[in-house]
């Protein structure tokens, strides 16, 4: 092909491309999730459709769908829901002023003893009717967040049940003809085989070691958090417990962010029982299950180190919303795949360089006379 027709060829490609994408952004959320379950859920799939004896892939796809659809959307929903009634009770608890962190604040600093107060005030924290009204307020506005949140949810009803169509129609395609896609897919990529293979295979990893690691993790440190509070009787267990789900994808962070506040009150209000208690099930249970389960569902040799983590769940966040957890680690995990495979890029380019070196440059040997 000529050069003038190549590069009109790119340039239409280009163009298309962006148009393509442009008509897709809207139902990124659907297209990515879709994706991300394909990929976690496809090792069941092969086995669903080797007990069916390889004759009915969409059988095999659907019967997979089904196990998604109540293992993991079903679920979803009812929390979704019965999270909305909680964040909306909260609302009304903190704007009526039943629930008062500046109060629990000034219950805790009045029961330490005087030796504390002065450390406190050099922290800048032993000014009661300051941090009551900031605690106050902070809680007030944090709560009217969530609530208004609430309320987009119940309002952007259509716009969730036409993306989640979307997902379920997508997940069901990527199921049944993902063997074909994934080779199609690496043939469009321009690099050697070990690049393409080893690429497609860090992000079927690094998708699978987040989701079913980290988010699986997660979601068993927030159940159990708030199991434990619904037993000591604290208000809004399900709320704390989803809290305590989201901390704890930050490494160095975590759960206790919201179980240590919680266990120092019991303490010095005199409810000793219920912060040992607390405390005992935070340190015991809470913190050592991410070491416990990591290893398994993880493994050793996908996971990235806890500050590339932090930084890109955070930066993840605040870029694609509540989807920048996956979106976030995956990208870094992937940049830092291409990384590792760059000195092998330029050793082999390098290499091809050297293959195809015109006769006569300086650097070949010289040509022998004809006999």
């Amino acid at each position: 092909m000529p050069t003038l027709h190549f590069r009109s060829f790119l340039l239409l490609l280009t163009a298309v491309s962006i148009a393509f994408i442009s008509i897709l952004l809207p139902f990124y959320a659907a297209i990515f999730w879709g994706g991300v379950l394909a990929v976690i859920f496809s090792p069941l799939h092969r086995r669903l459709l080797r007990l069916l004896g390889g004759r009915s892939p969409n059988l095999a796809a659907f019967l997979t769908l089904l196990c998604i659809t109540l293992i993991v959307i079903l679920p979803m929903l009812f929390i979704t829901a019965a999270l909305a009634n909680e964040v909306a009770g909260l609302y009304t608890r903190i704007n009526s002023g039943q629930l008062n962190l500046g109060g629990y604040y000034e219950q805790i600093v009045g029961a330490l003893p005087p030796s504390v107060h002065g450390w406190l005030d050099s922290f800048g924290l032993g000014d009661l009717l300051s941090i009551r009204e900031k605690l106050s307020t902070g809680a007030l506005q944090a709560s009217q967040f969530l609530a208004k949140q609430a309320v987009n949810i119940g309002q952007n009803t259509f716009q969730f049940v036409v993306g989640l169509g979307i997902m379920l129609y997508l997940l069901f395609f990527l199921l049944r003809d993902g063997a074909a896609i994934v080779p199609r897919l690496k043939r469009l990529i321009p690099l050697e085989d070990s690049h393409r293979h080893g690429l497609f295979q860090k992000f079927a990893t690094v998708v699978r070691a987040t989701v079913k690691g980290n988010i699986v993790i997660a979601a068993t440190q927030g159940l159990l958090g708030g199991l434990m509070f619904a037993f000591l009787g604290i208000q809004g267990s399900l709320f704390w417990g989803v809290m305590m789900a989201f901390l704890s994808l930050l490494p160095a962070v975590g759960a206790s962010l919201i179980w240590v506040p919680v266990a120092v009150y019991f303490l010095v209000t005199g409810a000793l029982w219920q912060g040992i208690v607390l405390i005992l099930f935070g340190v015991l249970v809470i913190g050592l299950l991410d070491n416990l389960l990591r290893p398994i569902l993880v493994g050793k040799d996908t996971k990235l180190p806890d500050y590339v983590v932090l930084i890109s769940t955070l930066g993840g966040l605040s870029v694609f919303g509540l989807n920048g957890f996956v979106i976030g680690p995956l990208f870094a995990a992937l940049c830092m795949a291409c990384w590792d495979l760059f000195p092998d890029a330029v050793a082999q380019h390098q290499q091809g360089l050297r293959d195809v070196r015109p006769t006569g440059s300086p650097d070949s040997p010289p040509e022998r006379p004809p006999r």
